[in-house]
């Protein structure tokens, strides 16, 4: 066995460029799909990561028209909302795109009108200053909690706590002081589509309707218990509101279900690219079979000469097998070093932690080795079938 191993080695260095091509194809294969699957994991991460920071992990509820043509949830919803079974907690929301100002700039942004109970339902991980707090709502002041990207945007740095920004509402400028910097969600996606992305900023719910002139919420989070079944919550709430108020549409939105059926769809993106990373690898496996019967037609004296010499049939078939396999590991091994070099990266670029996908690493590399065998019997029985007489006639 080990002598057939040695000159299976042995044969390859003979034709260093042809085996080192065929080695590549399986080389760029199996990186592919180890990449394609990395890259599927760090996606599915990050869209996780920033719908989190959204706080894409619960309910939302919204109102329709209402009686007397009135459209929004009061302060008495709120507390309704509260008071539900297997509600944890319940936070106003209400958005207002517009722009915002900082030394002599401007940029779109996201305004979110929130209360003190808003960290406890959306993500809103403060990393400097403070959350806004009761005093703040009650008083309607006019400070705000700003994204880390915006401050990284205005003042290059992080900590803007004490700056001021202005924000225009309806054509007017309001200035608000900057009292907390937020972390913003996944690395990867405001690196690759920031730009799309717009800045959040979060003021007291009552700043907002009193510079508005709107008393409602456009919407209500909701956070439910651990286990609970959010449909079956969301629709007690939507009938407690409805009946509390004689009638009207209410509306609940299960986010945690949208965010499932978003991070199966990435799953599905991912399987899909990597079946096209897999077709690269059979195209390449193939290419073993191909430098295989080239290889068996150079070799046809040689190979009689060991027949009559007394060679084995399975000795000839399992030296040229063993050439199709070593081919095969060679490429899966450097495959696997650059897949996930590559993966590892540009998972630091971003600013992101890598967890290697071992289930697509182990299906390419048993992929590659099984297509590697497969296409290697056809040539391996051709030339351990040879006659030594008619061998030996060839040139």
């Amino acid at each position: 066995m080990w002598d057939s191993v040695k000159a299976a080695a042995k044969n390859l260095g003979r034709k260093k460029l042809r085996s080192s091509l065929t080695i590549l194809g399986i080389t760029i294969g199996v990186a592919s799909v180890i990449l394609i699957g990395n890259i599927g994991q760090c996606g599915t991460q990050a869209v996780n990561a920033e719908i989190n920071s959204l706080g894409l992990g619960g309910l939302t509820i919204s109102a329709g028209s209402q009686e007397g043509g009135e459209v929004g949830l009061t302060l008495e919803d709120l507390k309704t909302i509260r008071k539900t079974a297997s509600v944890e907690e319940a936070a106003p929301v209400i958005m207002q795109n517009t722009k915002i100002g900082y030394r002599n700039e401007q940029m779109d942004a996201l305004v979110w009108g929130i209360d003190t109970k808003a960290s406890q339902v959306i993500s809103l991980q403060v990393l400097y200053g403070r959350s806004i707090s009761n005093g703040d709502v009650n008083t309607c002041a006019n400070v705000c909690m700003v994204d880390q990207n915006f401050a990284r945007a205005a003042y290059n740095r992080d900590n803007i706590v004490g700056k001021h920004i202005s924000v225009l509402y309806n054509g007017i400028q309001e200035n608000f002081e900057v009292i907390g910097v937020i972390k913003t969600g996944s690395g990867l996606l405001s690196n690759i589509i920031g730009d799309y992305i717009p800045n959040f900023v979060y003021v007291p719910y009552s700043t907002l309707q009193h510079t508005t002139g709107n008393n409602y919420f456009d919407q209500i989070a909701v956070r439910v218990e651990a286990g609970s079944d959010a449909d079956e919550i969301g629709q007690t709430i939507v009938n407690t509101l409805a009946r509390v108020n004689g009638g009207g549409e209410y509306v609940s939105n299960n986010l945690v279900k949208q965010k499932d059926g978003l991070l199966k769809l990435m799953d599905i993106v991912t399987l899909v690219l990597s079946a096209v990373g897999a077709i690269s690898l059979l195209v390449a496996s193939l290419s073993i079979m191909t430098v295989m019967l080239v290889s068996v037609n150079e070799r046809t004296r040689e190979i009689g000469i060991k027949k009559s010499i007394g060679a084995k049939r399975s000795t000839i078939l399992l030296e040229f097998l063993l050439e199709a396999v070593l081919i095969s590991i060679i490429g899966c091994g450097i495959g696997v070093i650059i897949g996930n070099g590559i993966s590892y990266v540009g998972a630091s670029l971003f600013g992101i932690t890598l967890s290697l996908r071992l289930d697509v690493m182990g299906s390419a590399v048993l992929f590659s080795l099984l297509t590697g065998i497969i296409f290697g019997v056809y040539p391996a029985v051709k030339a351990s079938a040879m006659k030594p007489v008619d061998a030996l006639r060839q040139d």
